[in-house]
């Protein structure tokens, strides 16, 4: 049975004038504390300096490839949760970026 595809791709000139669905009212009127503690009770508080790993901008495509890894690492990453592979994207990334500097 053919998958349903799910993903739909939008230029950043066609999101800047999508009609949103967001009730902006609601999020007006919550206050930035009450956001903070929610964040902090279900993520834990974020380190210090985490605004300096913000990265602006659209991602980077993706490429579907076949990759062998070693069972246990992939083990590992797996027991992360959900998001696993964006993690382990995320580990090529810093690595790359260490070689390029």
């Amino acid at each position: 049975m053919p998958r349903k595809e799910s993903i739909v791709r939008f230029s950043a000139d066609e999101l800047t004038v999508a009609e949103t669905r967001t009730d902006w009212s609601k999020v007006d009127a919550i206050s930035q504390d009450s956001v903070e503690r929610s964040a902090d009770d279900e993520e834990g508080p974020l380190p210090e300096g985490w605004e300096k790993t913000v990265i602006l901008g659209l991602p980077s495509r993706k490429d579907a490839i076949k990759l062998r890894i070693d069972h246990d690492v992939l083990e590992w990453f797996r027991g992360t949760g959900k998001g696993y592979q964006t993690r382990m994207n995320n580990v090529l990334r810093a690595f790359v970026q260490s070689r390029q500097s």
